[in-house]
């Protein structure tokens, strides 16, 4: 499981877990037929190999539609792949798993067939916050799967665990932090919002985006590594090397559990919760395979076992789930998150890029 994590690490939309012992919808017997398929966008490579083995098999068993798995690119490469065919009424993958901010460009040119949470009983269990919406209320796109990106500390170096994000601007870490080198994958605004300035609200007008950059700019002192290669960083964590930073929760855990000094800590301000959409392409003729789909991944016991094999974070309400407080504890938190302000990076992605180069990084 942990070379799983950390081939997939990356791409951070992490599903793949043995969905054997839950319990199995009960499907009408319309979509039993023989023709009933559907093609799922997954991320490629271990990825697929491992949805292709354990979960798709599962899932038709249950339902008898068979899934043809693509396997998609990261970043948004596969957004343009499905706008472009569905232009051509062709959907070169009917459902797929996209991030929040591949949502709200999907949902500027209407990629997303819209979707009918009635038809998606299990849409009920699921957290608001990971039910995407067009700004006219219909449905987009249903939380796949979610994870934290925590504050993370090398033991041997910090004997006690820091409480807040404000350790980053401790002058007492000077060089001795490692932190995520864009601005679209850190979220280190929402940070420095939550901390400083009241909330991620204040972000809200440029005004308080200055503010922001002006606050985030005095940590830079204390940052050993900006960081692109998530393995370079982990390495110097638990060598001690670079003992502390952000970093994902799940994996740290691994981490820990291997053996290696380091910690993840969720600070009083919460975790940075990212996460990931299953969404439908208006080009699909499987408008009826897609829902039974989507409706089979809300399943609260579904979410538990993605909970416990991958590390992910439930998108469904916890007290749905029969995960215990250790199991809830190792991939989530009851601290209210931070949750990214994805809107920014649709709208002033190229400004937030200068200021972040000028300001941050440069």
């Amino acid at each position: 499981m942990t070379e799983f994590l950390k081939q997939n690490i990356g791409r951070r939309a992490v599903l793949g877990a043995g969905l054997a012992g839950v319990s199995m919808l009960a499907m009408p017997s319309i979509l039993r037929a023989q023709d009933k398929s559907l093609k799922v966008g997954v991320y490629g490579g271990y990825f697929k190999d491992s949805f292709d083995k354990n979960i798709f098999p599962e899932f038709t068993k249950a339902t008898g539609i068979a899934i043809e798995a693509v396997a998609e690119p990261t970043g948004e490469a596969w957004l343009v792949q499905l706008e472009q065919a569905a232009k051509a009424g062709q959907a070169p993958a009917d459902v797929s798993m996209m991030s929040q901010v591949s949502m709200l460009k999907g949902q500027a040119t209407d990629l997303w067939a819209p979707l009918d949470v009635a038809k998606i009983k299990n849409a009920s269990n699921l957290i608001d916050r990971f039910v995407n919406k067009y700004p006219d209320g219909r449905v987009a796109g249903i939380g796949a799967v979610s994870w934290y990106i925590t504050l993370v500390t090398n033991t041997d170096v910090y004997k006690e665990a820091p409480t807040s994000w404000e350790a980053f601007w401790d002058p007492a870490n000077a060089d001795k932090l490692g932190l995520l080198a864009l601005v679209s994958n850190s979220f280190l605004l929402e940070v420095t919002a939550k901390t400083y300035l009241g909330g991620t609200n204040a972000l809200d007008t440029d005004e308080g985006l200055e503010k922001a950059f002006a606050k985030l700019a005095e940590v830079k002192p204390n940052v050993r590594l900006w960081y692109r290669d998530e393995a370079q960083f982990e390495q110097a964590l638990k060598s001690g090397e670079i003992p502390m930073g952000q970093y994902y929760h799940d994996v740290t855990g691994l981490a820990a559990a291997d053996g290696n000094p380091v910690r993840s800590t969720f600070p009083k301000e919460g975790g940075i919760q990212d996460s990931g959409c299953w969404a439908l392409s208006r080009a699909s003729q499987k408008v009826e395979e897609a829902h039974v789909f989507i409706d089979y991944m809300s399943q609260p016991s579904i979410q538990a076992i993605l909970s416990r094999k991958v590390g992910t974070s439930p998108t469904v309400k916890r007290e749905l789930t029969d995960l215990t407080a250790e199991e809830f504890a190792a991939v989530s938190s009851d601290i209210e998150p931070i949750i990214p302000r994805y809107d920014l990076y649709q709208t002033k992605s190229d400004w937030l890029n200068q200021k972040w180069t000028e300001l941050i990084v440069g």
